[in-house]
């Protein structure tokens, strides 16, 4: 798998998480058939930051933790974008993760 369409394929899933909603890396590699690669995708999501139609701000880790904050400018602009949307953090962690998860295997599959 080459890693530059394996990024494409990753931001093609990314722009379809829906406002107010995020999802996980790990989520987004078993929709891609590639499991187990969920650090992929979190590679892939730091390195999209210069595209402003990938809301990279919406995927997080499989427990809400929003472990890539440390790539986005400003201490707390992840969270801000995410708050922004409705969703509420609290220590880093999305409140009600479940509530606003959106799994690609069950949202694009249908």
């Amino acid at each position: 798998m080459k890693e530059e369409n394996f990024f494409q394929r990753v931001y093609q899933v990314a722009r379809q998480i829906p406002y107010g909603k995020v999802t996980s890396y790990g989520a987004i590699a078993r929709f891609l058939g590639a499991t187990g690669s969920a650090r992929m995708v979190g590679w892939a999501m730091n390195a999209s930051h210069n595209m402003e139609d990938v809301p990279a701000h919406r995927v997080v880790n499989r427990k809400g933790l929003l472990s890539g904050k440390h790539h986005f400018e400003g201490t707390n602009l992840m969270q801000q974008l995410l708050e922004n949307e409705g969703i509420e953090v609290e220590e880093n962690q999305i409140i009600d993760f479940e509530k606003h998860f959106w799994d690609p295997m069950i949202e694009l599959n249908s």
